[in-house]
């Protein structure tokens, strides 16, 4: 599923062609694509007319702010959201199942070959589900510190892996940057979160932080289904440390890594740089 860095680089791909334009209709070919309510007939009526006035992100959702209401993207496993002319041709076209038609003779296109990624029509970002009320603090912004942090994780005896993955304790990391974050800060992704020292905490802090922020400047990671708005990979993939590499020998020290299964998710880690701690 894409993360916070893929999911960054579709919103600043599609703000450009967006802000500023007004959604004159929708056509769609799946209504379950459009999450109820509204049921699909009322959606339409009400997103149209409308205006573009803002493209965010908030943790793995993309956020369309219209002058009266939020058009939410979740692209889950196989979503990919693009701006194209209305008579254009594109290769992900033939798993399109929702398109917003823009008064400059563009469209927006939602692309989902396993139909798991849902539009929500709504004036309120927290309804969209429990899981979004529920979400935890951006950890790229300011006001994300290490205090913060730490504190966040005061009574989690959790295994570090699988709180980085937890959606209300910080919002949009998956397990591409948690394996990435916790090679970085020489962490074993079974530690448990409570038993983590002062210096861990806040090299793990940086290391998520450094993390995020590289795979941001390299637009996504493209192990996947993941691309970009214009169709092309992200690069992230060709910088990973871990992630992907099993067998392969780490980067730093050149022992083979390990990939095993942790919190129901491909782990990958290496046993030198990242040892195990054997008190727990």
């Amino acid at each position: 599923m894409p993360e916070l860095p893929e999911v960054e680089t579709v919103v600043r791909g599609i703000r450009p062609a967006l802000i500023g334009r007004k959604i004159i209709g929708i056509r769609y070919d799946w209504r379950w694509v459009m999450k109820m309510p509204p049921d699909p007939e009322e959606f339409a009526a009400r997103i149209t007319g409308q205006a573009v006035i803002g493209v965010k992100r908030r943790a793995k959702y993309i956020v369309i702010e219209l002058d009266q209401d939020l058009l939410v993207i979740h692209l889950k496993m196989t979503g990919r959201l693009y701006v194209v002319a209305q008579d254009a041709d594109d290769q992900s076209d033939k798993y399109v199942h929702f398109r917003a038609q823009l008064d400059d003779g563009q469209e927006l296109r939602f692309s989902d070959a396993r139909k798991f990624g849902r539009v929500y029509l709504t004036s309120d970002f927290n309804a969209v589900s429990v899981g979004a009320s529920q979400l935890g603090p951006e950890p790229l912004e300011e006001t994300f510190t290490i205090p913060v942090f730490e504190e966040r994780m005061r009574g989690r005896g959790k295994m570090i892996k699988a709180l980085l993955m937890d959606q209300s304790f910080i919002a949009g990391v998956g397990n591409i940057y948690a394996d990435e974050a916790l090679f970085r800060a020489g962490i074993h992704p079974t530690h448990r979160s409570d038993r983590l020292n002062a210096d861990q905490i806040a090299r793990l802090y940086q290391t998520v932080r450094d993390t995020l922020n590289e795979g941001i400047t390299h637009e996504g990671a493209s192990v996947n289904w993941y691309r970009k708005p214009d169709g092309t990979k992200g690069s992230s993939q060709e910088y990973l440390y871990v992630y992907g590499r099993g067998n392969l020998p780490c980067r730093q020290c050149g022992t083979p890594i390990i990939k095993t299964r942790l919190a129901q998710r491909g782990t990958h880690y290496c046993p030198t740089c990242q040892p195990i701690d054997e008190s727990e």
